[in-house]
C-alpha cells in the first residue's frame, strides 16, 4: 500500500485541541455540578439573572438564545427549587419579570467555586499569566462568532 500524503501545515491547526479541551472541561464541570443538582443550561441562566437582575421571561428567552416554551420549563425546573421567583410585572400584567431568590444566589456560589477548581485543574499546567492570555484568545475568537454560538 503507498503512503497516503501529509499535507505541509504551516500554520498550526487549533481545532482538534480546543474540542478536546472544551469537551474534557465540559464532562469535569457536569461532573461537579452534579451533587448540586444543577446542569449546564441551569448555570447559565441563574448567572443571567445575577447580572440582570429583575429580567422578564421573554428577554432572559432572547439573552440564553432559548425558544420561550424552552425557558418555561426551565424557570419550571429552577422556581421548583426555589432558586428563582417569578411575578407578574407591575407594567404589564401580562409579562413576567424573573430574579434570583437568596437560595439561587447561595446556590450559585457553590457552582462558581466548584468550577473553579475544576478550571484550576484542568489548566494547572499554565501559568495565571497564561491562563490569561488564554481567556483573552478565547475572548477574542469567540468575538465574532454568531450569538447562538456563545
Amino acid at each position: 500500500m503507498d503512503e497516503l500524503p501529509v499535507l505541509e501545515q504551516s500554520v498550526r491547526r487549533s481545532g482538534a485541541l480546543v474540542d478536546y479541551l472544551a469537551r474534557h472541561l465540559r464532562r469535569r464541570s457536569e461532573s461537579a455540578l452534579a451533587p448540586l443538582g444543577l446542569r449546564t443550561r441551569h448555570l447559565v441562566a441563574l448567572t443571567v439573572l445575577r447580572e440582570r437582575r429583575d429580567i422578564t421571561q421573554r428577554d432572559l428567552a432572547s439573552a440564553l438564545v432559548l425558544d420561550g416554551t424552552n425557558v418555561v420549563g426551565l424557570l419550571n425546573e429552577l422556581e421548583g427549587r426555589g432558586l428563582v421567583e417569578r411575578r407578574r410585572s407591575t407594567e404589564d400584567r401580562r409579562r413576567h419579570v424573573v430574579s434570583l431568590t437568596d437560595d439561587g444566589v447561595s446556590l450559585l456560589c457553590k457552582a462558581e467555586t466548584a468550577l473553579t477548581a475544576v478550571e484550576d485543574d484542568v489548566f494547572e499546567a499554565l501559568t495565571p499569566q497564561q491562563r490569561a492570555q488564554l481567556h483573552d484568545l478565547l475572548a477574542a475568537a469567540t468575538s465574532s462568532a454568531p450569538e447562538s454560538y456563545c
